[in-house]
Parts: structure tokens; sequence; C-alpha cells
């Protein structure tokens, strides 16, 4: 913990992912009781990801769901996470769908 001018600082890290392969990570040093919030604005993901949602979207710290009043500690990494296009399992099953007609493919060829 930094202590710049008297006062305890947090040293957090913002994170938010746009796009598969696309990732946007701002650190920090913020006042102590600092809020998930006061973390998000801080950052500036917010306005430069302007599609964020957050009243549908859902954050949280090392991969914990929080709200956004939740305080921070020092080490924080603060997490914006993007909606499910596909259900993990579904993805799964196509996944597999998908192997199981390969394999078939390749028994009528050999």
């Amino acid at each position: 913990m930094d202590r710049a001018d008297g006062e305890p600082k947090l040293r957090v890290v913002v994170a938010y992912s746009p796009a598969a392969g696309q990732v946007d990570v701002v650190d920090l040093k913020l006042p102590s009781g600092a809020t998930v919030m006061q973390a998000l604005r801080e950052s500036g993901v917010l306005e430069r990801h302007p599609g964020i949602d957050l009243s549908s979207s859902k954050i949280g710290v090392w991969g914990k769901l929080r709200v956004a009043g939740d305080l921070l500690r020092d080490g924080d990494r603060v997490e914006v996470y993007r909606p499910l296009l596909v259900d993990p399992k579904e993805a799964r099953r196509q996944r597999y769908r998908g192997h199981l007609e390969r394999v078939k493919a390749a028994k009528k060829k050999g």
C-alpha cells in the first residue's frame, strides 16, 4: 500500500474484455476505502466502452461477483463480465457433435 500524502493508497486493476482476444486493463491507485464503482469510474472503462450496461452486466473481484458499493482491498482486480452468447453446456454439446461428425467422416474415408 502506498502512503503518498500521508493517506493510504490501494493498488487496483480494472479489467474488461469487449471481445474475445481483446482486453482493456487499467492500473489504478485509489484512496483507502474506495469502492468497486469508484474503480470503474476512475479507470475510464465505462467511457471507453459505452456498451457496458451496469444494470445488466455483472462485476466481480478476482472472479467472485460483487456489487458496485463493495469496498476494495490493495491488490484487487475488478472485472466487468460480458453476457454469455451461448450457454457453456450447449457450447460443449455443439463441439462434441462436430467432433463426432469429423470422426464419422474419417471412418467413411478410411
